[in-house]
């Protein structure tokens, strides 16, 4: 138990948090590229015909990963929101700010794949069916996120706060877009792979490369986010000694290659 309110109190720490984080990049990084390769060639080559759509079900090892982490992610930001509301914590912080812009990058694809099926599927890019209409509120959530941080960029710490509070009240869109499709009458179909029960995908020449592209879209994301919030820290962070021991150590690296 000791051990792991150690570990907490190390991960919650800026310079424990920033060191910690750089031994994962490349690591994470180099998964999703091999992931994503292999899935995206599995996927769009190898996986069968399907035989009521065609080819142009294909669009769902993007689309359906991408949808997946557009909730994933808000979910995540929700948690670190939470902690910095109520305790305040800098890390919890820079993990919120440093997965808005990536949840909305995945938004952004969802809703663009999402059209580019509706058209041959259903006859139309755009339908203003609950499903498609929460992720576009969940995108409109992304954005305002983002927008209330950069409103208040003088105070970071009251624009943290802030932001927090914004994010937790989004949380509600969550439950909306996943049980859209079974509260109101939709076009969209129903979720294609299910923990618990019997999933619509039920060749594996199929699923495979949809699982892969979803842990492909979550090491991307892993090592997305921890960019992004050493950055964060270090920006905000840049009055303390560790940023500036950091630093200095970067610069005496650079002239050293030099």
């Amino acid at each position: 138990m000791n051990k792991l309110i150690r570990l907490y109190h190390q991960i919650g720490s800026p310079p424990s948090f920033y060191q910690i984080s750089g031994y994962f990049l490349k690591p994470l990084l180099s998964l999703a590229i091999v992931l994503f390769v292999y899935g995206l060639i599995d996927g769009l080559f190898f996986a069968p015909e399907d035989y009521q759509q065609k080819d142009a079900y294909r669009i769902m090892f993007v689309h359906v990963p991408s949808a997946w982490m557009s909730m994933f992610i808000y979910a995540l930001m929700g948690l670190a929101a939470l902690i910095t509301f109520v305790w305040r914590i800098k890390v919890a912080e820079a993990v919120m700010m440093a997965s808005a812009p990536i949840g909305a990058a995945f938004t952004v694809i969802t809703l663009i794949t999402g059209m580019l099926w509706g058209k041959p599927m259903w006859g139309t890019y755009w339908d203003w069916d609950a499903r498609m209409t929460s992720e576009l509120i969940l995108l409109f959530l992304y954005i305002g996120v983002m927008a209330m941080y950069s409103a208040f960029d003088d105070d970071p710490r009251k624009a943290a706060r802030l932001t927090a509070l914004v994010v937790i009240i989004g949380l509600v869109n969550l439950p909306v877009i996943h049980y859209s499709v079974y509260w109101w009458s939709s076009i969209h179909q129903g979720s294609s792979v299910k923990i618990i029960g019997t999933s619509g995908i039920k060749d594996w020449d199929m699923l495979r490369p949809l699982l892969v592209m979803a842990l492909a879209t979550k090491f991307y994301y892993g090592y997305s986010m921890l960019h992004r919030a050493r950055s964060y820290l270090l920006k905000t962070e840049y009055k303390k000694q560790w940023v500036h021991l950091i630093l200095g150590l970067h610069e005496t690296k650079e002239k050293t290659n030099e």
